[in-house]
């Protein structure tokens, strides 16, 4: 029975031929995905028929077995039913072009596909196997349908010898990509030998169409299948797909010719209705009761399938008309905008004025950026700007803090932190590293200790154990922790510089004037240079803060001060002891002359005299610092306290000449450093004659005022100054700095960060593609706007 052509009347005629040129537009402009026009996406097996039955829509054949056209590429082909071209004219789009080439014979057109699907992968590189840019051909003829279909590389499961084992993945990720767009018919294939439960792909049609509400199935070569049917019930159920396929779901069932040999197009349509003719007495006649005609006459055969498939076209292209139009209208304008615009970029190009506006705008919002990232966000992506800790060891120029033998691990050190996050991580690891740092008691040596005591011999005659624990505390904290600030300054610089990064992709995305100024290398890299160079100053600074209170710290102003806090002096004996007795000025006499002896003792001598005399009382050391105590001689010591007591009575007596007679109101008393030390010292001996060696007395208070030191530098001080040092800076001077040294120049100097090798030329030629762009656009929206007359 003939059927009428859907496409013969004006208006259909005049509705597919607007589509299908606004298809071409959007396959140039790449918008073949977003335009709602309605299109056929074959997919399949590589062996289940669609390259036959696309030749069977456009009515003669071009694609022999050897060439296997559509592999690679998606092929889109637009068929153009022209009852005026006896002879087949096929044409192929420009790549990156509205435009379509020359007319190419039936019989090239396979070799000119294969041609430009390998130039594409080669320009593509990397062992391109396949690629997801269409080509589009252009096929008019008097017996082909009107349609537009979407060959797409047939599924394999394994790749071929020399291609990317990736490519099995690449083909199914290509199909999804194609078959998604809900305006797209899909034409599923599968041969009709493969039961539909055993299907291998049908999975990728469920995903992109759960409800199959515009999938098409189609089992090919039936013929093949119809052999093993003889029984009517077995034809029907078969037919039916009962259990396999939702109810909803009517699968054709296509049988084409074998015959592979290039024919002239008269044969080859001639073989399809013969074909079509044998399937149909095949089933009336060769099977035992026939088949129900009814109910699935018209789902078998080719024709049948190309009449449904135009029909089902003609429906869409009629209801996709209305709203296709109005996004024509919303896109032109959009094109239209961006041409005024780009326009304005390539006016700029040459304009001081502008640029210094834009670049004033783009550096401000990366200042800005830079200040949000350091109060905390989530912007950028953690996992690109962010570090753990063992990352910003290793990138930075510090690995590792100076002194510190132990192994530092921040919390969150695991964390990939950038901004503020990983400021406030880096300064608990230098807390910690401080912590860590221990007093070199091993390296003391007796010498240094010797070279105090002994220049202090004949002076005030006190104090020369307390001087030499503070030099020897002095010296070590300058030492172990100038290095260890050095680095804490260098590892805060390191994030901020990791800030200033995240920043700059930040304004990329979203920064004032980046359209007009992203060509500008120059540019760029001069903004990047004054971000580091502030921060570079930032750091010197921090630097110079840091060693002015490691200075301060171990002044003798202020060791003295902590020799005198109260957690770290014991408190005098309430009674009198060796040394400290009464209340007269002769007791006080007494003590400053036992000291001067001792004091003027060599100090090998002397540390098994001195004891603990005249260093502070202190509070018991821990289990890991106790230190085991020189034991002296029991006869050295009597005889060593002896020629003391000696001395210190010659001192009473006096020496020969006239007395000088004191009525100060001072009498009898003592510089007042000296008095607290000596009364510190009667009561340390008072309360423990039985202290250890000079030797590691001096040491235990000098490792007791390194500590003192570390706590007030790395504990109190450096936290504060350091978030002073780069924090606040970074909120309140970085724009105005950077804005100094970028824009504060004269026109000539400041226009040769613009001076970008082709730069303007690149732009003009965006605008040309943009203006091509919107003149086409405006073209389907004319043709658009006279289909919505014309319906």
């Amino acid at each position: 029975m003939d059927h009428p052509d859907p496409f013969e009347n004006p208006t259909s005629k005049l509705r597919y031929e607007a589509f299908s040129r606004l298809q071409a537009a959007a396959v140039a402009f790449g918008e073949s995905c977003s335009l709602p026009i309605p299109e056929i996406v074959a997919i399949g097996g590589q062996s289940d028929g669609k390259s036959s039955l696309l030749e069977a829509f456009l009515g003669f054949r071009f694609n022999v077995r050897e060439v296997e056209m559509g592999t690679r590429r998606p092929l889109i082909v637009q068929m153009v039913h022209d009852p005026a071209a006896l002879q087949p004219r096929c044409r192929l789009q420009e790549e990156d072009a509205e435009e379509f080439g020359p007319v190419i014979p039936e019989t090239a057109i396979a070799d000119a596909i294969v041609k430009r699907t390998a130039e594409h992968l080669r320009q593509l590189g990397g062992g391109a196997a396949v690629s997801s840019k269409p080509i589009v051909m252009r096929a008019e003829f008097a017996y082909c349908a009107n349609l537009t279909i979407i060959d797409t590389p047939g599924f394999i499961l394994k790749a071929r010898n020399g291609e990317p084992d990736s490519t099995p993945d690449d083909i199914m990720r290509m199909v999804r990509q194609q078959a998604a767009p809900s305006h797209r018919l899909i034409l599923f294939l599968q041969q009709s030998s493969v039961e539909w439960a055993s299907s291998l792909w049908l999975h990728v049609v469920q995903e992109v169409d759960p409800t199959f509400s515009r999938t098409i199935m189609v089992a090919s070569k039936f013929d093949n299948r119809l052999k093993e049917l003889q029984q009517r019930w077995e034809v029907d159920r078969y037919l039916a797909a009962t259990g396999y396929l939702p109810p909803t779901v009517k699968p054709f069932f296509v049988a084409l010719p074998k015959d592979r040999q290039l024919q002239s197009s008269a044969e080859w349509r001639k073989q399809m209705a013969d074909v079509d003719r044998s399937v149909f007495s095949q089933l009336r006649e060769g099977i035992k009761g026939g088949f129900d005609e009814d109910r699935f006459g018209s789902r078998i055969g080719f024709g049948n399938l190309k009449r449904f498939l135009e029909e089902e076209l003609a429906r869409r292209y009629r209801e996709a008309a209305p709203a296709t139009l109005a996004l024509l209208q919303e896109r032109c304008e959009a094109v239209a905008k961006e041409l005024v615009a780009l326009e304005g970029r390539i006016q700029a190009c040459s304009d001081v004025a502008a640029l210094r506006r834009a670049g004033m705008a783009y550096a401000a919002a990366m200042a800005s950026h830079v200040e949000a990232i350091l109060n905390g966000s989530s912007d950028p992506d953690p996992s690109q700007h962010g570090l753990t800790t063992e990352d910003e060891r290793a990138r930075c120029s510090t690995a590792q803090w100076p002194g510190v033998l132990e192994s530092v691990r921040p919390p969150n050190a695991g964390l990939r932190l950038f901004g503020g996050a990983a400021f406030e991580r880096c300064l608990n690891e230098f807390q910690e590293a401080a912590n860590a740092l221990r007093f070199p008691t091993a390296s003391v040596a007796r010498d240094r200790i010797a070279n105090v005591l002994l220049a202090r011999k004949g002076r005030d005659n006190l104090g020369g154990a307390a001087r030499a624990a503070e030099d020897i505390a002095r010296q070590a904290a300058r030492e172990l922790l100038g290095p260890l600030l050095d680095a804490a300054c260098a590892r805060l610089a390191f994030v901020m510089r990791r800030t200033v990064d995240a920043a700059a992709e930040r304004t990329a995305r979203a920064g004032a004037g980046r359209e007009l100024l992203q060509p500008y290398t120059a540019f760029h890299a001069a903004l990047r240079t004054a971000h580091a160079s502030f921060v570079s100053t930032l750091e010197s600074k921090a630097r110079e803060l840091l060693r002015h209170h490691l200075d301060a710290a171990t002044s003798e102003f202020a060791l003295g001060l902590m020799a005198g806090a109260p957690d770290m002096w014991a408190p005098p004996a309430a009674g009198g002891g060796r040394g400290g007795g009464g209340g007269g000025g002769g007791g006080g006499g007494e003590g400053d002359e036992a000291g001067c002896g001792l004091e003027n003792l060599p100090p090998e001598e002397q540390e098994q005299e001195m004891g603990g005399a005249l260093l502070p009382a202190r509070t018991p050391f821990r289990p890991s610092q106790m230190t085991v105590p020189e034991t002296p001689s029991p006869g050295e010591a009597v005889a060593q306290q002896a020629a003391a007591a000696a001395a210190a009575h010659a001192g009473r007596r006096g020496g020969g000449g006239r007395q000088f007679v004191d009525n100060t109101p001072s009498k009898g008393r003592v510089a007042k450093a000296q008095r607290v030390e000596a009364v510190g010292a009667a009561g340390a001996l008072a309360a423990a004659p039985g202290l250890p060696s000079t030797y590691s007395e001096v040491v235990a208070y000098a490792e007791r005022l390194f500590c003192r030191i570390r706590s007030s530098v790395a504990g109190q001080a450096a936290p504060t100054t350091l978030k002073a040092a780069f924090l606040e800076p970074m909120a309140a001077d970085l724009s105005t700095s950077v804005a100094l040294e970028l824009f504060a120049r004269t026109d000539p100097d400041f226009m040769g960060m613009f001076t970008a090798v082709g730069a303007k030329a690149a732009l003009q030629a965006k605008r040309d593609a943009l203006a091509r762009r919107a003149e086409g656009l405006l073209k389907c929206k004319t043709e658009f706007q006279e289909l919505a007359r014309a319906l």
